[in-house]
């Protein structure tokens, strides 16, 4: 993982992603996952070239069941983006990396 990725529990996502002062993507995965693997590297390299305008975070949904729960995640990956403390957008599964560019240059 990019190393300014950052994991997140359930009990600091308000702090860290409601209440960013940057917008955020938060990527629901879990480790056995096959797409949430294959769409890692994807996410580091928009980290890579967005990481000073927004904030990057993972949360593992079985370690952190509440946070998925209260944002209506069924399947993962599942990217949600929130900006000003509310969800902006919500991608769901493999996507290509234009379309997260293009959801992630309305934001920032």
């Amino acid at each position: 993982m990019a190393e300014n990725i950052v994991e997140i529990q359930d009990d600091e996502f308000e702090e860290k992603i409601l209440k960013s002062d940057k917008p955020v993507m938060v990527d629901f995965w879990a480790p056995w996952c096959g797409p949430c693997k294959a769409i890692a590297p994807t996410v580091e390299a928009l980290e890579s070239t967005y990481g000073d305008k927004m904030t990057f975070a993972k949360l593992n949904v079985d370690e952190n069941p509440v946070s998925p729960s209260k944002y209506g995640v069924q399947a993962i990956p599942t990217l949600i983006f929130f900006k000003d403390g509310e969800i902006a957008e919500q991608i769901v599964g493999m996507v290509a990396k234009e379309k997260l560019e293009e959801t992630i240059q309305g934001l920032v």
